[in-house]
């Protein structure tokens, strides 16, 4: 192995020895980011960019068939729109920050850089809704936010990050709450299909909802780690920023009415999320759906048959090209077989495909899986529809690989001792009863460092107690440290 090589070949601290430096490696030497100059931001690096154009293809595809069109808004919002609801600037005043100055001049009165955008937004619906007939609005917009994080993790906890932000006004309760659901099962159907991400769906409880919401729901994913990270949240606004921003209009029966708003959104953390529920000690492991290149191909065997194994090699990618394959030759000779091997499965590609003086020979080529390693021989005959299974193949059993760990690591506990028993000990989330009392949840955190994930939908038991006082459970939660 040359000296080139060995540079590159370089050791990933194994996860189980230290999950976060296990994280960092894998993001740096994937060369997905790098470190901007400015606290608590990164620069997306072409391979890592890739990732979020993915997510955004199939979210946005899923958007636009649920009859939403994309907008945008101005980044900067005047202070005193914060004001019109006091939850939400309450909410989010300590990560806010101010533009004071501009061209020279003080400003007479302060900018807030874009945190989210339900304030501008319902500034905008209260000029462009008038009558019944203007509704429903289903906007979303693609955009950056910022939030003054003061502790800060590449994907998942960024200063400035970007995302998308769905905002939709309705003229009932149930209509808003119907879009409210609907969302959320959007952001669950791309998340397990094409991510190959399981979540959990369910609602928030009333400490942990967004500020200035009814209701908030949300899509909860467990990292290999253990630790629970929010996939995607859809909150049900209700009349709140509807009578902040006086969004009313005329209804069927004459009368003069507020709409009932709701706002959704999902960000670059789901990068961050599918590198921790798929990686290992190797490097990345991408869904197929998700991978920039979903096949590298690459020559084997001495160079004296060089010419031999591309006029086979040729052939192969052009049939995979055709059939719309993502498909990557690495033709180069300055690194070895060797050395390729290793890139391209730290780099997480699904599919590796070599052809040597042998498979020529054979009329064959050797497909190797990333996600199982198994070596697969595969005749060049309909090589694309071999591919094509295959990859279909490695997406469905990532995704079981994926719910299969949850579920070894899924708990239950009866009680707070129990369950700090086992946050402490072991890893994953906890099924336990809660009363619905905030200072019963509160006791939980402080105690055992574990939160409320969400009140799922469909709980696998309902737990009869709260795990905290001990009375008749309202509801059955996930607890779980989280990111």
């Amino acid at each position: 192995m040359s000296k080139t090589e060995k540079d590159f070949v370089q050791e990933i601290t194994p996860q189980e020895q230290d999950f976060s430096r296990w994280y960092i490696d894998v993001i740096k030497k994937a060369d997905l980011m790098d470190y901007s100059p400015v606290r608590g931001c990164i620069v997306f690096k072409p391979d890592g960019y890739e990732l979020w154009e993915a997510i955004q293809r199939g979210m946005d595809r899923r958007f636009k068939e649920t009859g939403h069109r994309n907008a945008y808004f101005p980044l900067f919002i005047p202070e005193s729109f914060f004001q019109k609801e006091k939850e939400h600037v309450e909410g989010f005043n300590p990560e806010l920050p101010w533009v004071t100055e501009a061209g020279g001049e003080k400003l007479e009165e302060r900018l807030a850089i874009r945190p989210t955008s339900e304030t501008i937004i319902g500034h905008m619906y209260a000029q462009w809704i008038q009558s019944y007939r203007d509704l429903p609005v289903l906007i979303n917009q693609w955009c950056n936010v910022v939030r003054w994080e003061k502790r800060t993790l590449p994907f998942l906890r960024t200063s400035e990050f970007l995302w998308q932000e769905g905002h939709t006004a309705h003229a009932t309760e149930e209509e808003a709450r119907e879009e409210t659901l609907r969302m959320l099962e959007v952001y669950r159907d791309c998340v397990e299909n094409d991510l190959a991400i399981p979540v959990i769906k369910g609602q928030k409880t009333p400490s942990e909802k967004f500020a200035g919401a009814v209701d908030t729901y949300s899509i909860e994913g467990m990292m290999k780690d253990g630790k629970a990270l929010q996939a995607g949240t859809s909150h049900y606004l209700g009349e709140n920023f509807a009578r902040g921003f006086d969004i009313k209009f005329l209804d069927r029966d004459n009368q003069l009415k507020y709409a009932h708003t709701t706002s959704w959104g999902s960000s670059t953390r789901l990068i961050g999320a599918l590198i921790m529920v798929h990686g290992d000690d190797r490097g990345l492991a991408l869904p197929p759906k998700m991978a920039p290149t979903q096949v590298v191909m690459i020559p084997v065997g001495p160079t004296k048959f060089r010419e031999k194994v591309m006029a086979a090699f040729d052939p192969v990618f052009t049939q995979l090209k055709n059939a719309g394959v993502r498909v990557k030759a690495d033709t180069r000779e300055e690194h070895s077989p060797g050395w390729k091997f290793n890139e391209y499965e730290m780099r997480g590609v699904p599919l590796r495909l070599e052809i040597g003086p042998r498979d020529v020979d054979n009329n064959q080529v050797l497909l190797v899986r990333r996600d199982t390693g198994e070596k697969v021989p595969a005749s060049q005959d309909n090589i694309a529809g071999t591919v094509l299974a295959l990859l279909d193949e490695i997406q469905a059993n990532m995704f079981t690989k994926a719910v299969r760990f949850r579920e070894e690591n899924s708990h239950r506990a009866e009680t707070l001792d129990e369950l700090n028993a086992i946050v402490t000990e072991k890893r994953g989330f906890v099924l336990a009863g809660w009363c619905g009392d905030a200072a019963c949840e509160k006791k939980v955190k402080e105690l055992s460092g574990a939160t409320t994930r969400n009140i799922p939908f469909d709980p696998p038991e309902r737990m009869p107690r709260c795990l905290c006082c001990g009375e008749q459970a309202s509801h059955t939660v996930w607890f779980a440290k989280g990111y």
